[in-house]
């Protein structure tokens, strides 16, 4: 004697999916939703500061490529800072044999000032020809 399962009607199995369960996927969507943007938002900021750092990086090395040839100093330091932003800080060191370029920029989230800065930091280094 082979018994049969029991299986429930279409109908039947309509109302026991949706019965306890309804309005769950709203509920649990409102409650994702604030972590959803919080990571969106990092990931944003995170962008941004690898953007600034390659901005950083290019200005490097064609302040310290302009610097190790001899132009002015006051001419480099403008140069690099057209190439990034205008709050980045240029460091040029010089001596006989190498010329170093350092740029620092604090990179800020634009959403909030009240965030702590994110410190960007490149340098760049070049023989002195002279």
């Amino acid at each position: 004697m082979t018994r049969s399962r029991w299986r429930p009607t279409h109908a039947r199995a309509a109302t026991l999916r949706t019965g306890s369960s309804r309005g769950f996927a709203t509920a649990e969507t409102a409650a994702a939703l604030p972590t959803l943007m919080i990571v969106l938002a990092v990931s944003l900021w995170l962008i941004q500061s690898v953007s600034a750092h390659l901005e950083c990086v290019d200005a490097a090395r064609a302040a310290a490529r302009a610097a190790a040839r001899g132009e002015p100093l006051e001419q480099v330091r403008e140069a690099a800072k057209s190439a990034t932003r205008p709050e980045a800080e240029i460091s040029i060191t010089q001596s006989q044999q190498q010329t170093k370029v350092q740029i620092t920029l604090q990179v800020r989230p634009p959403w909030s000032a009240s965030f702590p800065p994110m410190t960007v930091t490149a340098s760049a280094t070049a023989g002195t020809e002279r």
